[in-house]
């Protein structure tokens, strides 16, 4: 395979200190004893998942925002209170920002598509509006590295919403980092993918493009310095690991992580970057608009001046091939609890060479039938009776298939029944189960995994919860991690099956709970609301 270039930068500083704790930094002169209160916006997302954790174990009273609850809940995150914002539903910003010393501003629009700097725009004005008005002492922003005076649509948007934020009258610190190593970042994902599943690579030349990467340790300790240290107020510093590398390297290095042959590399100056970057769908499990933002800054090479920044931390950074290892690692232990969670390590197989990032689909109807009545409903799924309430055999052509390629499905449950963590069906087994609240307070929820043998792993969750209006919404989402392309095409390839047997499958949830419970025919059901499909699309999406 073919190789970039690759140089390693010395150290900024001679005194790089003993490597301790998480990061290697050196440790403070004294515990802060820290009562001040965090805001981190947009902490569902790649780095708020590891800053959160580690701002508590520094002793702030932390507050986690995303634009939804959800995917924080399922964090399982201890002693940190939780809040749903937007910055571009201004209006949401205020509860958020409230009693906050310092706000981390971690979130970016490249999920929505081409309109993303406008969005990003906007979103900037709105928080350095919001946290002027809470009396925000600093906010820490997390930008990126620019080659100089030129960019791609992504990096000159990072840039500009640093400067948007710093026209506000809170002070700002802006920290431009690199390719991020790390669980959920995006280059990192890619690569995993590309190295993981592929025997050779077709690639633009700019696939020999250098980036200094930085490994998800050293980033999240360069934030937490940063938001304590007087003299960075009003500063832009930069980070980055000590090897200077292209994708390339980064591909070889990522195979032998995952114990993977190294991928034939053949480029071509016929294919752009741009060009590339509509493969990405067929390729990896990425969200493809997020991806190809990324690939359009592989036109350029990038450096990062981190003087400054290690005189103010002094550390000794990662190398790519540590910071790989540590990833590896680390994402082991990003496990689901009670809920699907982006990511998780056991719902992926408890493999690396699985897609970090789920494919989803979701369909959902309302009835007039209370939570509790779907619930005893849903309590029969998976019986010999009751199946799968429709084209039930789909679902056991399945387990069929499961068994014929070596697999031992098991049989189906033996009767109605409340779910137990750990019991085992079909192609199915129960991670977690949570009846709805009597008073509507809490929702429903069961998520089901399976180890059915695939090009990939996945899994069934079914909500059931209250709605505003007084009526129940019962929404059933199938998430899919593919292993690599093979694992993309069955999911593009089933997913219009998958649609009508989901569609089918609550619609005949809320038709019995409408009726009283569970009855062999439901045909003297009353007429129900099905509502349009709730596909999961790509939104904005934090860093």
């Amino acid at each position: 395979m073919a190789q970039s270039t690759a140089t390693r930068r010395p150290a900024a500083t001679a005194d790089r200190g003993k490597p301790l704790g998480k990061s290697g930094a050196k440790p403070r002169a004294q515990s802060r004893g820290n009562s001040r209160t965090a805001l981190v916006f947009g902490a569902s997302g790649t780095v708020g998942r590891f800053l959160v954790p580690r701002l508590v174990d520094e002793g702030y009273r932390v507050r986690a925002a995303a634009r939804g609850r959800a995917k924080l809940a399922a964090e399982g995150w201890h002693d940190v209170d939780t809040v749903a914002a937007d910055a571009l539903r201004p209006w949401t910003l205020d509860a958020a920002l409230d009693g906050v010393s310092v706000a981390f501003y971690l979130v970016h629009s490249m999920g929505v598509g081409a309109s993303f700097p406008e969005r990003d725009r906007r979103a900037a004005r709105h928080f350095a509006a919001a946290a002027a008005r809470a009396g925000v002492e600093r906010i820490v922003y997390l930008g990126g590295v620019t080659p100089e005076g030129q960019g791609s649509a992504h990096l000159s948007s990072r840039v500009e919403t640093g400067d948007i934020l710093r026209d506000g009258e809170v002070p700002v610190v802006e920290l431009r980092a690199p390719v991020i190593v790390g669980p959920g970042s995006v280059a990192f994902e890619v690569v995993r993918d590309l190295a993981a599943h592929l025997p050779a690579v077709v690639a633009p030349r700019e696939v020999f493009s250098l980036s200094p990467p930085v490994a998800m340790a050293d980033l999240v300790d360069d934030l937490v310095a940063l938001a304590e240290a007087p003299q960075a107020a009003g500063q832009i510093y930069e980070t980055g690991g000590p090897d200077r590398i292209g994708y390339d390297t980064m591909i070889a290095e990522m195979a032998r992580a995952l114990g993977r042959d190294e991928p034939r590399l053949f480029t071509s100056r016929l294919i752009p970057p741009d060009l590339a970057g509509l493969a990405m769908p067929v390729l990896t499990a990425t969200p493809a608009n997020v991806a190809r933002a990324l690939l359009s800054g592989m036109k350029y090479d990038f450096s990062a001046d981190d003087r400054g920044l290690r005189d103010l931390v002094p550390r000794e950074p990662r190398t790519f091939a540590e910071g790989v290892a540590d990833a590896l690692e680390a994402e082991r232990r990003i496990v689901a609890t009670d809920r699907f969670r982006e990511g998780a390590f056991n719902l992926r197989g408890e493999r690396h060479d699985i897609g970090f990032y789920a494919k989803t689909m979701t369909r959902a109807v309302e009835t007039d039938a209370t939570p509790a009545e779907v619930w005893q409903v849903i309590e029969a799924l998976g019986t010999a009776r009751a199946g799968y309430f429709f084209l039930s055999v789909g679902w056991h052509l399945r387990r069929q298939v499961d068994q014929a390629l070596g697999n031992e499905p098991a049989g189906p449950r033996p009767a109605p029944g409340p779910f137990e963590p750990g019991e085992r069906f079909d192609i199915f087994e129960v991670l977690a189960a949570r009846a709805p609240d009597a008073g509507g307070g809490e929702p429903g929820r069961l998520t089901l995994f399976s180890d059915a043998i695939g090009p990939g792993r996945g899994g069934l969750e079914i909500e059931v919860r209250a709605s505003e209006d007084g009526r129940t919404r019962l929404s059933a989402m199938l998430f899919w991690h593919p292993a690599g392309p093979a694992g993309l095409l069955y999911w593009y390839q089933l997913g219009p099956a998958h649609g009508v047997m989901l569609r089918g499958m609550v619609k005949a949830i809320a038709e019995h709970a409408a009726q009283g419970g569970w009855y062999e025919d439901p045909a003297d059901a009353g007429p129900i609301d099905a509502g349009p499909a709730d596909d999961a699309l790509p939104g904005a999406a934090p860093i």
